[in-house]
């Protein structure tokens, strides 16, 4: 198996300021980091997954709702892009007395929940998309540093079982999203308020029990411009294996999202059913991919560390998830709509299973992992500002409802995202 244990960068003797970790982490630190990436993601997608439809359709109407979310939406990718390299950046450098990655974990939750009552109250579409902005500004102040906290404490042989368990409490994220969606419907200030104390008070909890060290000392300065464009650049020359894992993962989140951020005016559209079918559709529907994605998430991440190889299972997923995308091209009625999801739930369930244990692995410097985190995740907002227009484009030829070649074409996006996992070194 190729090395891919990354060197650090940062220092004279070319060793980390704080050395990888080697013994496996402990269970009280496995489950509040459980606890903490549902938190977060259930704070952020209540809004991505269903709540800004319905806030945006209580402003404007459903005619226009497409174009209004659309624009909401890239608010927010736009922040993300920007903000999770930056705070990546800036977590790295931190010598707070209360460690490098907890302060940012506690203000990014609290700028969230605030932001969230912003948007429940806002009265025009304009404000939606500010507080959105402001929103996603701070979450991925937390989602930068609590990722990095994995590539912190978590030894490369958890990696994938953590991993895996990171993708699952992402996904019953969403789960609880589309629940909340659905018994909060009519209630808008609930609706927001609810998932952001939630993740809040999970987000305090994995805080209280995170052993985050002090960073001895600063990182050497690089120097004002220099250092602003190596917060957004990690050199693909360099460090191929990153680059080819980040040209993927892009696109197929680009696919996906294509799919979920139209996900509940498709039920509402392409199927006929009210808003409240509709919330209870998806709800069910994100069951059944949440069931799937548990069990094959948690199944492809053991099996990954115990063969030592991380990328025939990407490439697997990717082809079971563009199948499932495909599949809802075909869809008449609910019950296709489920059996997709199914089949999305088996794919995206192998796919994050391994892909943050892949990820960690080609991470070009430890002392740096928060900021290189950062810039891998461009690749997951950067289809998020691309997602809501495309998608607009695509359903609106023909008389603005052709979900099916939004589906077709998020598919397609997928496989292409498989051919950039065919040439890495990394196994």
């Amino acid at each position: 198996m190729a090395s891919t244990t990354p060197r650090s960068a940062t220092t004279h003797d070319d060793q980390p300021l704080i050395p990888p970790p080697t013994q496996k982490a402990k269970p009280r630190l496995v489950v509040g980091m459980a606890l903490a990436q549902m938190g977060i993601f259930v704070s952020l997608l209540t809004p991505i997954v269903a709540g800004l439809t319905i806030k945006v359709q209580s402003l404007v109407g459903p005619d226009d709702a497409v174009t209004s979310l659309g624009i909401v939406s890239s608010a927010g990718a736009i922040a993300a892009l920007i903000a999770n390299p930056v705070f990546g950046r800036i977590s790295d450098r931190t010598t707070s007395r209360y460690g490098r990655r907890r302060p940012w974990l506690v203000i990014g939750s609290l700028g969230l929940t605030a932001s969230l009552l912003l948007i429940a109250t806002a009265q025009s579409v304009a404000v939606v998309a500010i507080g959105f902005f402001i929103a996603s500004v701070f979450a991925n102040a937390a989602l930068a540093t609590f990722t990095a906290t994995v590539a912190d404490q978590i030894p490369m042989s958890q990696r994938g079982k953590i991993g895996g368990l990171m993708g699952v409490m992402q996904n019953v994220a969403i789960l609880g999203s589309a629940y909340s969606a659905k018994f909060f419907a009519t209630q808008l200030l609930l609706l927001f308020m609810v998932p952001g104390l939630v993740g809040l008070l999970l987000v305090g909890v994995f805080v209280m029990v995170l052993p985050d060290k002090r960073l001895p000392r600063r990182p050497p300065s690089e120097g004002g411009l220099r250092t602003v464009l190596r917060t957004f650049w990690v050199s693909p020359r360099r460090h191929p294996d990153f680059a080819l894992v980040w040209v993927s993962r892009f696109l197929i989140v680009l696919g996906a999202a294509l799919f979920t951020t139209f996900r509940l005016l498709y039920l509402q559209r392409d199927l006929a059913l009210s808003n409240s079918e509709a919330a209870a559709a998806m709800a069910t529907g994100v069951l059944l991919y949440t069931c799937v994605l548990v069990v094959s998430a948690q199944a492809a991440g053991w099996l990954s560390d115990k063969v030592g190889r991380r990328k025939p299972f990407i490439a697997g997923a990717t082809l079971i998830f563009s199948a499932g995308l495909a599949m809802l091209v075909q869809a008449d009625s609910v019950n296709g709509f489920y059996i997709a999801e199914l089949v999305l739930g088996l794919g995206y369930g192998v796919y994050v299973g391994v892909d943050l244990a892949l990820v960690i692995d080609v991470l070009p410097s430890p002392d740096n992992a928060s900021k290189d985190l950062g810039v891998f995740n461009i690749a997951n907002a950067g289809p998020q500002v691309i997602a809501p227009g495309l998608g607009a484009l695509l359903v609106n030829i023909g008389g603005g409802h052709n979900y099916g070649l939004l589906q077709g074409t998020a598919a397609a996006i997928c496989l292409v995202g498989l051919l950039a996992v065919i040439p890495l070194k990394a196994r």
